[in-house]
């Protein structure tokens, strides 16, 4: 019976050990960008109010694990922000990151030259609370530039 017992806990260990783990820590990339088209959309079909009503909660269906949406004027002022609220009103053009980019420039350059894009730039990670590149898909969305980033890894 012993030997019996061994062998059912050692098969649902190796079972274990072959399942698909849940939903990785971070986003990425293609989720990212799924995450903007889908704001985009939201935003047109909804207006400014409610989607920004939704992108600032993080139970209004923009935000997943460390993706969350954000929307910025061609001034550079946070209209909406699911990660911090206490940027919303803020004029955030000169901002730099740990190099000194100012990536919110770079940003609304993407946005209003190429329509989207990615740029890269350092940032503390709220979660290691380290510096480490972030990468953020933006789109722009009449005068206002939508965007969603990711921790490189």
């Amino acid at each position: 019976m012993n030997a019996i017992l061994r062998l059912v806990v050692l098969a649902l260990f190796l079972f274990a050990q072959q399942a698909p783990a849940h939903a990785a820590p971070r986003g990425s990339a293609g989720e990212a960008v799924a995450m903007v088209k889908r704001a985009s959309a939201f935003l047109q079909s909804k207006g400014r109010d409610e989607a920004f009503r939704h992108f600032n909660d993080p139970a209004g269906g923009f935000a997943d694990r460390d993706l969350y949406i954000a929307v910025i004027e061609a001034n550079g002022t946070m209209l909406a922000h699911g990660g911090n609220r206490r940027l919303i009103g803020k004029s955030l053009i000169d901002i730099k990151d740990a190099d000194g980019r100012q990536f919110i420039r770079a940003l609304l350059d993407t946005a209003h030259k190429q329509g989207s894009g990615w740029v890269d730039y350092k940032w503390p990670n709220p979660v290691t609370g380290q510096i480490e590149t972030k990468s953020t898909y933006v789109e722009k969305a009449g005068e206002l530039a939508i965007l969603c980033g990711i921790y490189k890894q």
